[in-house]
């Protein structure tokens, strides 16, 4: 089936579940989830019952859409995405992205789970997405161009959009939320990343590396969508701290800074888009 057939049917059944209005679209990454039980009146879709939908195999991953209204706007949320790691080519990854817009959804964001690369950074930190490193080896746009999403060859000189950034620093100072922002470099995973990489990426410039959201943000510039990105530090990437990672660090610290994460996300939701 091709892509174009798969994110019809997503439109379709997400409009039958009431997304006429939505103008905000929103991607949550391990253990950041939750956020997504805070709308009001919620739909969910799940990725299983769309024909041709990939599904995500992830813990923490809920693998649906999840419908609803917060601030008197109408939110979809991707409640869990896929990842390169779980075998699928990065096309299939943009899918989500390709169907908010098609949608109607011109402002995204973008979060996920990473590791500390910058070692002022510490379990918990919140951290803007200034711009990425794909560090994946491929790109979700190889292949045919579909021309109705955006150019053959899209400008990624503004990926996440600079002057929401510029706003969202202002608005998370004035309310007393700590904000950091840096470079976020992407690795296919499953394994998480070895000492001499973690170097390496912070030699290339590097704040933050985890397996996932580029070729989301790709996807999204391509097509002309506003992004903003935020990664949550749950653990100090290999050879930072002596200690070895695991996934179950990571849902845990997501777990413990679910406040820190809403009341950005809230602000993000409510006064940015």
């Amino acid at each position: 089936m091709r892509t174009e057939e798969i994110i019809q049917n997503a439109v379709e059944m997400l409009q039958k579940a009431g997304t006429q209005n939505a103008s905000i679209g929103m991607i949550l990454g391990s253990g950041l989830g939750e956020y997504a039980e805070s709308l009001q009146n919620k739909r969910f879709v799940n990725y299983a019952d769309i024909n041709g939908y990939p599904v995500s195999g992830v813990a923490g991953h809920k693998s649906r859409f999840v419908i609803g209204e917060k601030f008197g706007k109408t939110i979809v949320i991707m409640q869990g995405r896929f990842h390169f790691y779980e075998g699928y080519p990065q096309e299939l990854l943009t899918i989500g992205v390709r169907t908010m817009k098609r949608l109607g959804i011109e402002n995204l964001l973008i979060t996920n789970a990473a590791g500390g690369v910058n070692t002022a950074y510490h379990a918990g930190t919140l951290m803007l997405i200034g711009d990425h490193i794909n560090f994946s080896g491929t790109n979700p746009l190889i292949g045919r161009n579909l021309d109705s999403f955006g150019p053959r060859f899209p400008d990624m000189s503004n990926v996440y959009d600079k002057s929401l950034r510029t706003k969202l620093k202002t608005l998370a100072a004035r309310d007393g939320i700590d904000l950091e922002e840096g470079v976020y470099l992407m690795m296919t995973g499953p394994s998480y990343e070895t000492p001499a990489e973690i170097r390496m990426a912070r030699a290339l410039g590097a704040d933050a590396v985890g397996m996932s959201t580029v070729p989301e943000a790709i996807a999204a510039a391509h097509c002309g969508m506003k992004v903003i990105g935020i990664s949550l530090i749950t653990n100090m990437a290999a050879g930072v701290l002596d200690q070895p990672l695991s996934h179950a660090e990571v849902t845990e610290t997501a777990n413990r800074s679910a406040e820190n994460f809403t009341k950005l996300v809230d602000l993000i939701a409510s006064e940015l888009f």
